[in-house]
């Protein structure tokens, strides 16, 4: 497979993962925010894996959104500036997934949609050749 074929593959999954947050924060009620911070550390993981892939790295099966932007940053230390937004979102991948994990306010749930705005951002300015594909 291409290398471009096998990023694009991330970025689209990690595209519908950010749709699927948002439509759901918009038009569900009750709004199941722990649902919606899930796709947001999604998309971030995927995302992060895509630019693990594009220099060349086989990406870890983890979901520590820290650890994957610690492994990004070796290769470009940009990646230092989204660290915080990551360990954010990372408690959003399973920990409020399960009964008895963590509890899931509008609060968290603005704050999930942010940090994966921002993530997005940065990478779009930072890593263009990430959303390539999107032209």
């Amino acid at each position: 497979m291409r290398l471009e074929d096998a990023v694009r593959q991330w970025t689209v999954l990690a595209d519908k993962d950010f749709a699927s947050a948002e439509h759901v924060a918009k038009t569900m009620w009750p709004i199941p925010h722990e649902v919606v911070c899930f796709h947001c550390q999604q998309f971030a993981e995927k995302y992060l894996k895509a630019f693990l892939v594009l220099k060349g790295q086989d990406p870890p099966y983890i979901h520590d959104l820290a650890r994957l932007a610690a492994l990004c940053t070796a290769e470009h230390s940009e990646f230092a500036r989204i660290m915080q937004k990551c360990v954010i979102l990372t408690s959003y991948g399973s920990a409020a997934r399960y009964p008895g994990g963590m509890q899931i306010t509008e609060e968290d749930m603005t704050r999930a949609l942010q940090c994966a705005r921002e993530i997005k951002a940065f990478l779009q300015e930072t890593i263009p050749e990430l959303f390539l594909s999107e032209k």
